[in-house]
């Protein structure tokens, strides 16, 4: 069967820019909530609530140690709720809707990368 095949139809988009400031390669999954990703990527975190890679299912982007380019993501589909991970969300994961305690969470969690 030939065709293309549309990678999340309807969603809203954006692109950012990530850095690894980390010392070692980062990878993250297609379907892993971005604003959670790992602390060593440096990027701007409210702009990847609610959002994924947008690459198709079961892909990976790696991000080498000092390395910096931009990505694209994709608002998350379903119920749009995130449990696990770096237990930043636990909850709903609607773009443009964070709560303050998700903003505290996320404050607290970003300061253990400098202790």
């Amino acid at each position: 069967m030939a065709g293309n095949i549309e990678l999340n139809a309807g969603r809203e988009t954006v692109e950012i820019v990530v850095v690894n400031t980390g010392d070692r390669p980062v990878q993250v999954g297609s379907h892993f909530h971005f604003f959670e990703v790992n602390r060593a990527l440096a990027f701007e975190r409210e702009a990847a609530f609610g959002m994924r890679l947008h690459i198709p299912a079961g892909t990976a982007v790696r991000f080498e140690p000092g390395e910096e380019k931009p990505v694209q993501l994709a608002q998350l589909g379903g119920s749009k709720r995130s449990f696990g991970l770096n237990a930043l969300t636990s909850g709903s994961a609607i773009r443009g809707n964070m709560s303050d305690e998700v903003r505290r969470r996320l404050k607290a969690w970003e300061g253990l990368k400098h202790e």
